[in-house]
C-alpha cells in the first residue's frame, strides 16, 4: 500500500507509508515482488514522481538496480510469549526494574483509553516533549483521525502523580503485535519513572489480551540512548532499511544550517505558533 504526497515544498512522491516506522509489501514470493518492483520503477517515470519509498521490514530490493537503500534505522521487537515473571527478570535490573519500582512506591496513578480528555492530557506532553527535541508536534487533529480510525486497537496511556500528568505513550494492537507508536513526558518528573509505569502496563494487558509481540519502533543509528533505552526492555535489536526508487540522488536530511536554524525555533516559540508550525510541516512530511 503507497500514498500519494503531492507537495510544492517536497515535492510529489509515492511513500509506503507516511508517517510508518515500517510497512511490508503484500506480496507471498521473490517473483511477485520484482513484478511490483518493476512496476513501480515504470511508474517513476510515467508518473514524473520525484521518487518512490518502500518501508519493508524483512523484503530485500533483490534483483531490482532501480530500489537502493536510502535510509537505516534499528528496529526493536519485545517477544511476549515467556510468563511476565520471565519477562521482568528479562529487563534492565538498574535502569528498568528500578524505575518501574520507583513508579510503584511514587504511587502514579495509571489511565488508559480514548477519551477526548486523554488525548489532552498526551497532547500537552507531547508539546514538552516535541520542544525537548526542537521539533514541531504532530497535529492534533492527526490523533483524532487515527483515533476515530483505529477504534479499540488504539490506547492513550497517562501516568499521573497528584493528579498532573507526567508521562504518556500510545499504542496500537495489530493482529498478534502491539505497537509503540508516540511517548511523551514532563522531563521534571522523569525520575519518578512514568514512562516505565505505562510501558510496563501495556506489556501486562497485552499479556492479557494474548499478544505475543511488542514492536518497539525504530530508532535512528545516530541517537544511541534511545537504541539503548529499548535495548534495557529486553528488545532484539536489526536493522531496517528504506528502499527507494528515483531520478536523482536523495539529499541528506537533517544536516546544514538551515535545519539548525529551524530546530532553535521550535525550542523557542510560543505553545500557539509551535502547534500551527506542526499543522503545515506534517502536510508535507512522510
Amino acid at each position: 500500500m503507497f500514498c500519494r504526497v503531492d507537495s510544492w515544498l517536497t515535492g510529489r512522491r509515492l511513500v509506503s507509508l507516511p508517517l510508518s516506522d515500517h510497512s511490508e509489501p503484500l506480496t507471498d514470493t521473490e517473483e511477485e515482488l520484482q513484478y511490483v518492483l518493476g512496476f513501480l520503477e515504470r511508474d517513476l517515470r510515467r508518473e514524473n514522481w520525484k521518487y518512490i519509498e518502500l518501508r519493508p521490514l524483512r523484503s530485500s530490493p533483490g534483483q531490482s538496480p532501480a530500489f537502493h537503500k536510502s535510509r537505516a534505522f534499528y528496529f526493536h521487537r519485545m517477544d511476549l510469549r515467556p510468563s511476565l515473571e520471565v519477562l521482568f527478570r528479562g529487563l534492565h535490573k538498574n535502569c528498568t526494574q528500578r524505575k518501574i519500582r520507583r513508579a510503584e512506591r511514587e504511587v502514579l496513578t495509571y489511565e488508559g483509553g480514548r477519551s477526548e480528555a486523554l488525548l489532552r492530557k498526551f497532547y500537552q506532553l507531547l508539546l514538552l516533549t516535541c520542544r525537548r527535541r526542537q521539533l514541531p508536534p504532530q497535529p492534533l487533529k492527526w490523533f483524532r483521525h487515527l483515533i476515530d480510525s483505529a477504534g479499540d486497537s488504539l490506547t492513550i496511556r497517562v501516568a499521573s502523580k497528584e493528579g498532573r500528568p507526567v508521562a504518556s505513550i500510545l499504542t496500537l494492537s495489530f493482529k498478534h503485535s502491539l505497537v509503540y507508536k508516540y511517548g511523551s513526558s514532563d522531563a521534571r518528573f522523569n525520575s519518578l519513572g512514568g514512562m516505565h509505569f505505562l510501558l510496563w502496563h501495556a506489556i501486562q494487558e497485552a499479556k492479557r489480551s494474548g499478544l505475543h509481540e511488542f514492536d518497539l519502533g525504530r530508532s535512528d543509528l545516530q541517537t544511541p540512548g534511545l537504541a539503548t533505552f529499548k535495548d534495557r526492555w529486553g528488545a532484539t535489536r536489526s536493522v531496517l532499511n528504506y528502499l527507494r526508487c528515483s531520478v536523482s540522488p536523495a539529499p541528506s536530511a537533517g544536516t546544514g544550517w538551515t535545519m539548525a536554524i529551524a530546530k532553535q525555533l521550535c525550542g523557542r516559540l510560543p505553545d500557539n505558533v509551535l502547534i500551527a508550525a506542526g499543522n503545515m510541516f506534517y502536510r508535507h512530511a512522510g
